[in-house]
């Protein structure tokens, strides 16, 4: 059991990191690469969280036994939320892809298998729909350059695309692509219907995880429009959210925390990493959760 009491001080200070990112999805590192970086970095806990995927996780789970660091079985699960409208709502919400990590799971459970192979189905005809869009604007042959480097081919995505421009000398970053080229309404975006919220959460609690929504400042939604997606959620089985993540600001932190408290989740914190040069915090370096939050790993066996 990673943890034994949401009271004891000694789980609330521990140095958890319960989202990050391997080869097996859109990370430059291999999985025992990336537990050995957190073992360093003096993480006590690491959760490897690919996207849609669970194939690297045996690979982490020996290197963190051989390491002696724990490690949390993880997966990120896309989902396609359509927006639910209370009577205080008067515009329609446009579908938006959020992302809900699954901390704990068992990865073998059937249903968290068979939901996960029909996420990465559409993966491949969306990734030669984003080729013809850019070349459609000039950019050639991107395809091919975004299928080369995903180490894992069935894992193809936006990340892989943005790395081929940055090589292209297109620009400067791989968050800058995303910006310029890789978001609704930029030449490179590509609409796709991801699993449901419902479907999603049911996946990982049939695995006996715990769903937490992923860094939920970075969706571009109002504070009534976040509301509803926290209240969705919850009401939906999930659990926690990330209040400390890499891709939050400092002033988000502290507004994350005040909604897990209104709303009674847990709170989790994880660095987001993908690799060197492309995230803002590597394994383990983000501040600690506020201690009167109850963190995730606490209820994690």
């Amino acid at each position: 059991m990673i943890a034994n009491s949401h009271n004891s001080l000694n789980v609330l200070v521990q140095n958890f990191d319960c989202h990050n990112h391997s080869i097996y999805s859109d990370g430059l590192l291999r999985p025992r690469d990336l537990v050995e970086l957190a073992k360093q970095s003096g993480c006590d806990a690491l959760a490897l969280t690919d996207h849609d995927n669970t194939g690297g996780l045996a690979e982490a789970d020996a290197a963190a036994v051989e390491l002696r660091i724990r490690f949390i079985r993880g997966v990120e699960l896309s989902v396609t939320w359509p927006g639910r409208l209370s009577s205080t709502v008067t515009a329609d919400i446009n579908p938006i892809t959020i992302h809900v990590v699954g901390l704990g799971i068992d990865p073998l459970a059937p249903t968290l298998m068979s939901g996960i192979a029909s996420i990465r189905d559409g993966r491949f005809d969306r990734a030669q729909q984003m080729g013809t869009s850019l070349a459609n604007m000039g950019i050639a042959g991107l395809f091919e350059e975004a299928y080369a480097l995903a180490e894992n081919k069935d894992m193809i995505g936006r990340t892989h695309f943005a790395r081929a421009l940055v090589a292209r000398g297109l620009a400067k970053s791989v968050g800058a692509v995303f910006g310029r080229f890789l978001t609704p309404g930029k030449p490179g975006y590509v609409a796709h219907q991801w699993a449901s919220l419902p479907a999603a959460i049911n996946w990982i609690t049939g695995a006996g995880g715990v769903a937490v929504l992923a860094h939920p400042g970075r969706y571009k939604l109002s504070k009534q429009e976040m509301r509803e997606l926290l209240r969705e959620f919850k009401e939906t089985g999930g659990r926690a959210i990330e209040v400390i993540t890499g891709s939050h600001e400092k002033h988000q932190y502290r507004e994350y925390a005040v909604l897990a408290r209104e709303f009674e989740f847990m709170a989790s914190r994880g660095s987001d990493f993908h690799g060197h040069g492309e995230s803002r915090f590597q394994p383990g370096s983000l501040p600690l959760l506020p201690t009167d939050l109850v963190p995730v790993w606490s209820v994690l066996q």
